[in-house]
């Protein structure tokens, strides 16, 4: 196929092989944020990829962390007397069975009588309300002992949002205290009756808690799943600038020779969670978007490098302000005046000069062993 192929024509496959490069819409330029390294890292930029997945629909409340009553214990006497020992320490953990406080019976004898008053459950030590040598009543709660190794997170659900709640339906819950830290749990029960005051309903979970980090009164956000669809196109919500009648993301521009390159992209949105937003329109699958620092990218104007600029570097020939490629009309104007009409020749990338270089060598290669393979056959 190669000898009947006419040598005129190699210099066109050859030079197909050189990098082209698209031309940038005024559209394009106007919404395009550039930075230089300096820029990315004050506005600590971060991007993920657009994608398809499990997307999970949700219903957001507020809650706080409370201890399961059966997980609760007080220890008390039974007779009046006085504290002779006090081995219970708040915030110390304390075994089932252990000696907590030493009571000197009101009742006569000499010495009077001791009681030895032990931990019903193990667990932490919440409070301590006796001292040594202090009366000691029956009806007095000595020592508060809870066991933290379950606990109840309990959450005020809308009532207009309960009735798509039913009993092991999962939910992600976060405390405010525990930054990073997300909880996984079913739903246990819903409360019995509403909260007039509130309007909502209690939602309760049962969350393991082997290693304590969660405490009685802490706040939490519950994010309850209600339902899940496969094959979404999603994006992280912080990604999502703008307000309902203007959604848009700054997208990772296309051309990878342009570094640091963002594009204000219009998207339209579908359901939402606390952590993920639908994009039904305006991304594709493998697109790169803003999440960390898309907030601060919106302030950035035009960015500290403008598009021409960037342009002329990466495809070595100039461009007008916009960044759009010359017409023949302004590179006319601009060789009357005096400038350069156009500077391809002078102003190509390493990676184009690479490319005509080598595509240059090739063909006179090619030209060399033909000619010596007809000389031969002569």
């Amino acid at each position: 196929m190669w000898k009947k192929l006419p040598i005129c024509l190699l210099p066109v496959l050859l030079f197909a092989a050189v990098p082209s490069f698209a031309a940038v819409t005024a559209e394009e330029a106007a919404a395009t944020v550039i930075l230089n390294e300096t820029g990315v890292k004050n506005l600590r930029i971060e991007t993920v990829e657009a994608e398809e997945t499990e997307f999970e629909e949700t219903v957001f409340a507020l809650g706080r962390i409370q201890i399961a009553p059966a997980n609760r214990a007080v220890v008390s006497s039974r007779v009046p007397g006085r504290a002779l020992t006090v081995n219970a320490h708040i915030d110390k953990r304390i075994e089932a069975g252990a000696e907590a406080v030493v009571i000197e019976s009101r009742q006569p004898g000499d010495p009077p009588p001791r009681i030895t008053l032990t931990a019903p459950i193990g667990g932490l030590v919440m409070a301590v309300n006796v001292a040594i040598g202090q009366p000691v009543e029956p009806s007095a709660s000595l020592v508060e002992i809870v066991d933290l190794a379950e606990i109840h997170a309990l959450a005020a659900v809308p009532e207009h949002l309960a009735s798509r709640l039913k009993p092991g339906m999962k939910a992600h819950i976060r405390v405010l205290a525990l930054q990073g830290k997300e909880f996984t749990a079913e739903l246990s029960h819903l409360g019995s009756q509403a909260d007039v005051k509130s309007g909502t309903i209690e939602a309760a979970f049962h969350v393991e808690n082997a290693d304590y980090a969660l405490r009685p009164g802490m706040r939490a956000e519950f994010s309850i799943v209600t339902n899940k669809r496969e094959g979404v196109m999603s994006i992280p919500r912080q990604a999502l600038q703008g307000d309902a009648l203007n959604r848009s993301v700054f997208r990772k521009h296309y051309d990878e020779s342009l570094k640091n390159t963002f594009v204000r992209v219009a998207v339209e949105t579908g359901a939402m969670n606390d952590r993920f937003v639908e994009i039904t329109r305006g991304l594709i699958a493998g697109d790169e978007v803003v999440t960390n620092g898309a907030y601060s990218l919106a302030f950035a104007g035009k960015g500290s490098v403008s598009l021409k600029e960037a342009l002329d570097a990466a495809h070595g020939h100039e461009h007008s302000e916009d960044g759009s490629e010359l017409t023949a009309e302004q590179k006319a104007k601009r060789a009357a005046a005096g400038g350069p009409a156009d500077t391809g020749s002078s102003k190509f990338s390493a990676l184009t000069r690479f490319s005509l270089i080598s595509n240059a060598l090739l063909l006179v290669l090619l030209v060399a062993a033909m000619l010596r393979k007809q000389a031969v056959a002569a």
